[in-house]
């Protein structure tokens, strides 16, 4: 006997088409995995629904892993298609692991923990009562959890996961960042003793068992991981945790370009649990989304440790400054001190490299990226120029290859140039710089151990180092050029700004020994750069919300983004204008178009690319216009973008 089904295979087959038709000997459920035939290959399928014979000949399905996904998977990864107007394909790719019918030894990866720290007389602060008291409340929908740095978010986000793994449910926690997975393992599990990290770090094996085992695994669950462990396949889930969940790592760059907080909210009015978003500093369109429509917004804000004693606030006018280029002289003195004291020191500088402009103080000659037309940085380490939008790497120049002078200098500072100034400074000091060009053979995990450890004298890093990490030996933290994101031609600048600022301020003041924040910055009363030092959110986001409704972006309006890309320059501004045109045509005044113009990476290996940005106060209109081009070549979307860059 035959038994018929729609199948969703995991990439396009036909345009517009999303199911096939097929047949096996076998019954099959829905969610069922399986192999499928497609001309002379295979690939992997989802069975999505059972149908009657058709009238024209199937194929057999080749075979099927034993274990259907749960009903959830398949729920989200429709609405996923529809509410982002991505290929159903393109997103079953995302969701399923690589290599499933791969001949190889599954490995068991449920992991037991023994406490080494009771926590048997853990005390709650009265907020964390009050807010733990607030969520038991809930039945459902989403939470935002403002809390200030060093409240206490994570134990909050524990009590709730034990009353859902008491009730025999799972539950996922997302971190923005691998870095982060460790510090939020290290507190879970004293409390859990079936934990799953999942992340993009593991090797394709890794992740296959990982995931064999989450599926297999009838027992309540502890899931934690970057943005992808969202769709960890576990039999049923009972809530959703994301820290730090202001983030723009939680929407996925590339198809399909889903948000992991609205996946979540999706996923939680379906299956009727809550969805928790920490943070310390909210999404101003979520804040105001939930005052809107008066959903749950809890505040924490009172320190975990009682005897916390606040960080002491200096701001230094660059353009006073005249003893170093980019230190200044109390932040110089305060490293002194703490070396000698045996405190350390974290730099903040949110931009890698030695020197991010290369150029000819003759004619004027650039270094740029062949490929984005990017200012190549300086890594003074490696004596090479690279690409931090492609990776492309080039050889120093020793001269101009316009005018042949060798009149070559470098402009601008990065985390690199940071670290050689200080090993100067202080040839004594145990330094390590802490950002995307760290040493591959240290893992992320073993560096943060270090670190908190107390084996650095002075901590250098980009915006990884500002995210959540409690640091116990931090006495000073040191902002360099605090006003360096404001000048990205981007609705977001502000905002990212003040989180950054606020979160690595946030990195001092836990603990009950004085600690002091020096913020560096050539626009001492710029607002933004004040609020975040002072982690005042609450008139931070009044500040921004007015600016968001003057200049009509999100949340008081939604965006399309279209980015059209061709080998030429000239072919991609013909067709973007053309499709401009188009697109004003048809919808009118019902729609504002920004451009287009060309992308802020403009230049590709792909060739050259051009940017459309549609507003529109209806999201409704906006995927009207990106169905049209879901599957167009030459042309990609991102509805709801979180930055325009």
């Amino acid at each position: 006997m035959k038994f018929y089904y729609e199948v969703a295979p995991n990439k396009t087959v036909i345009k517009n088409s999303h199911f096939l038709t097929y047949h096996s000997n076998k019954k099959l459920q829905s969610g069922q995995i399986v192999e499928i035939p497609i001309g002379k290959k295979n690939i992997i399928g989802i069975v999505w629904r059972n149908v009657e014979k058709p009238t024209f000949d199937t194929k057999e399905i080749i075979r099927c892993y034993p274990t259907p996904l749960p009903k959830h998977l398949l729920e989200a990864s429709r609405w996923i298609s529809e509410y982002y107007q991505t290929p159903l394909g393109k997103v079953i790719s995302a969701i399923l692991p690589k290599g499933i019918f791969k001949n190889r030894r599954n490995k068991l990866i449920t992991e037991s923990y023994t406490s080494k720290n009771s926590r048997t007389n853990f005390v709650y602060t009265n907020s964390q009562k009050d807010a733990i008291k607030k969520i038991n409340a809930i039945n459902s929908g989403s939470i935002i959890l403002h809390g200030i740095t060093g409240s206490g978010k994570t134990e909050v986000y524990i009590n709730q996961a034990k009353k859902v793994v008491a009730s025999g449910k799972s539950v996922i926690v997302l971190t923005p960042e691998i870095a982060l997975t460790s510090q939020l393992l290290i507190n879970f599990k004293r409390e859990f003793n079936n934990i799953k990290v999942v992340h993009s770090g593991l090797k394709e094996t890794e992740r296959f068992n990982i995931w064999n085992n989450i599926i297999n695994d009838n027992s309540p669950q502890i899931i934690i991981g970057a943005r992808s462990a969202i769709f960890s396949p576990v039999k049923e889930l009972g809530l959703i945790i994301i820290d730090e969940a202001h983030e723009p790592s939680f929407k996925q760059e590339q198809t399909p370009k889903y948000s992991a907080l609205r996946l979540a909210s999706f996923l939680a009015s379906k299956l009727k649990f809550k969805v928790i978003l920490g943070s310390a500093t909210p999404l101003v369109e979520d804040y105001f989304l939930a005052k809107k429509s008066n959903k749950n917004i809890i505040e924490l804000t009172e320190l975990a440790n009682n005897n916390a004693t606040k960080p002491i606030l200096d701001i230094i006018d660059l353009s006073k400054e005249k003893s170093h280029p980019f230190l200044s002289a109390k932040l110089i003195h305060n490293i002194k001190d703490n070396i000698k004291n045996g405190q350390q020191t974290l730099i903040y500088h949110n931009r890698r490299g030695t020197a991010p402009i290369t150029l000819c103080q003759n004619c004027g000659w650039q270094a740029n990226c062949p490929n984005c037309f990017f200012p190549l940085t300086l890594h003074h380490d490696m004596f090479t120029l690279l690409c931090h939008t492609c990776g492309h790497k080039h050889n120093v120049p020793t001269s101009c290859p316009d005018c042949g002078k060798a009149d070559i200098i470098y402009k601008g500072i990065g985390t690199k140039n940071i670290e050689q100034e200080l090993k100067k400074l202080f040839p004594e000091a145990s330094i390590v710089r802490f950002d995307a060009d760290i040493d591959k053979d240290k893992t992320v995990d073993k560096l943060y151990n270090e670190i908190i450890g107390g084996d650095f004298d002075i901590i250098i890093g980009t915006q990884i180092i500002a995210k959540g990490l409690d640091i116990p030996k931090l006495k000073t933290v040191g902002i360099i050029q605090a006003e360096a994101g404001l000048s990205l031609p981007d609705f977001t600048s502000s905002e990212r700004t003040f989180q950054l600022i606020s979160q690595v301020t946030g990195r001092v003041g836990r603990h009950s020994s004085n600690t002091n924040v020096i913020l560096q910055t050539y626009q001492p009363k710029n607002p933004i750069i004040l609020y975040g030092l002072n982690q005042d959110y609450h008139n931070f986001y009044n500040y921004e919300l007015n600016i968001r409704q003057k200049t009509f972006f999100p949340p008081f309006s939604f965006l399309l983004k279209l980015n059209c890309t061709y080998k030429t320059e000239k072919t991609t501004i013909q067709n973007a204008r053309k499709e401009a045109n188009n697109i004003k045509k048809q919808f009118g005044d019902k729609i504002q178009i920004l451009g287009p113009t060309p992308a802020f990476h403009e230049k590709t290996n792909a060739g050259y690319r051009w940017q459309i940005v549609v507003r529109a106060k209806k999201r409704s209109i906006l995927l009207d216009i990106a169905a049209n081009y879901s599957e167009k070549p030459h042309w990609s979307i991102d509805i709801d973008p979180p930055t325009l860059l």
